[in-house]
């Protein structure tokens, strides 16, 4: 309080320097952390420009493994009928990749009814249509390919997701550097908070106690805990 004086002891200034160097550990660590997350974005994204076909054949393989396992996960299983039904595609490269699901392929020795089809989330819907067919798919890879392309999609989806990218570049590029200005602006705040504790803490030799007080004399250390304290609007009274 303005016009008043406090005497600080030894354990509370003790206490009030554990804290500022508390603080300062979390905001140093937090903005190391913070840089670190960038600088891995960017490698990231500069790995991924530079091997954009090993990552076109590692996403067609990961979602040849997914057509194997279709009926086998149900979360998995909607999964893959979100992406090919948003996307309007169908396996990885096109309808056939389904031969890789032991219900979808085409041998003789499948007794599955699903049997040269596809699910019904690569079949083009018609909008005239209240109830989903899930049958759709049936039979539909028996056809010719023309025959299919009025029946389902046969696009596959990696060249649809990748159509998609190009189309929406600049929403996607927006979000990304978005997300890499807030990072900026959190290294560049934590490192000012930084800055200042260790302004403050470079001030710290010099403690409001008596005993320090008299070895380098009161007038200098009641500088230095003006400096330390006025900002928070207290008064310090160094007895000489």
């Amino acid at each position: 309080m303005p016009g008043k004086h406090q005497h600080f002891q030894e354990p509370e200034v003790g206490c009030c320097g554990k804290y500022f160097l508390f603080g300062f550990n979390i905001v140093f660590w937090f903005s190391v952390f913070l840089g670190l997350i960038f600088f891995l974005e960017l490698a990231t994204g500069i790995l991924a420009f530079v091997f954009k076909d090993w990552i076109r054949d590692q996403l067609n393989l990961f979602i040849n493994n997914n057509v194997k396992a279709y009926r086998d996960d149900i979360d998995l299983q909607n999964l893959i009928d979100f992406a090919q039904e948003y996307w309007s595609c169908c396996g990885a490269r096109g309808p056939n990749d389904w031969n890789l699901n032991i219900y979808f392929n085409c041998t003789d020795l499948n007794p599955s009814r699903e049997r040269c089809g596809v699910p019904f989330s690569c079949c083009v819907r018609d909008p005239a249509e209240d109830v989903l067919n899930t049958q759709c798919g049936y039979d539909v890879r028996l056809k010719l390919e023309l025959e299919q392309q009025g029946s389902i999609h046969t696009k596959g989806c990696v060249g649809q997701f990748e159509k998609w990218l190009q189309d929406n570049l600049i929403v996607v590029a927006g979000v990304f550097v978005g997300i890499a200005l807030l990072q900026i602006f959190g290294i560049c705040l934590a490192q000012n908070l930084v800055s200042d504790i260790k302004a403050v803490k470079a001030n710290w030799w010099c403690r409001p106690v008596v005993k320090n007080c008299k070895l380098r004399g009161s007038s200098h250390c009641g500088s230095v805990g003006s400096a330390m304290f006025g900002s928070a609007g207290m008064q310090v009274q160094f007895p000489g």
